[in-house]
């Protein structure tokens, strides 16, 4: 609100909300697929995930459907790395402002567990895809294990990392994922899925992390 000496208010413009662009609008509905995709693979698997309950998912036509992806498999092929990366950015902002690998590392297992627990459906797009989606489960694969491989490298220059040599950096992030995701089918999938997990298992885990990559 503007104020001029011995006039009345001049009540401010309102502001205008900006309209997207032609391309910003295509992108958010592509999103907006891949959302009901994610979540419907989620609930029924990529087997039970037809094109009918994914455009009443995203609440679209499935003319609609046929602008963005030329069929179910077409889109099936993107899903998981565009979930993935969902998942890398959540961790890649859980872990800024880290000053160890340690701490990384820590920061990363407890928040790869949070993003589960707030898209439970990502496992079953993850595992399944190995089958329903082999390119896409092998472009997520390396999009993950690049992210991994190269915070070890950082850790191995910075001499955190002193039992191995660079060319098993690689060797240890599977290793880091695969213990993940067998925790969480033992301590959280099957059973409340909302739950935190337990200061033992996450002080368990950081053992093994903290004394197995250098020496005392």
């Amino acid at each position: 609100m503007t104020f001029e000496s011995g006039n009345s208010p001049t009540p401010a413009r309102p502001v205008r909300p900006q309209r997207l662009t032609r391309a910003e609008r295509a992108d958010a509905l592509r999103n907006k697929i891949l959302a009901a995709a994610s979540a419907v693979v989620g609930q029924y698997g990529y087997a039970e995930a037809s094109i009918n309950r994914i455009t009443e998912a995203a609440g679209i036509a499935q003319g609609t459907f046929y602008l963005y992806f030329e069929s179910r498999q077409a889109l099936f092929d993107v899903l998981l790395p565009h979930v993935g990366a969902d998942m890398l950015a959540y961790i890649g902002e859980s872990v800024a402002g880290a000053q160890s690998f340690i701490e990384v590392e820590e920061r990363g297992f407890l928040a790869f567990f949070a993003f589960l627990r707030a898209h439970p459906g990502f496992f079953r797009v993850l595992n399944e895809a190995e089958v329903a989606a082999p390119t896409a489960h092998a472009t997520h694969m390396e999009l993950i294990t690049t992210h991994y491989v190269r915070s070890l490298e950082r850790a191995l220059a910075a001499g955190e990392i002193t039992e191995f040599a660079g060319e098993e950096l690689e060797a240890l992030a599977y290793m880091f994922q695969a213990a993940r995701s067998y925790l969480y089918m033992r301590y959280v999938k099957g059973g409340n899925e909302s739950k935190e997990l337990p200061d033992w298992l996450v002080q368990t885990y950081m053992k093994l992390v903290r004394h197995g990559l250098k020496q005392p």
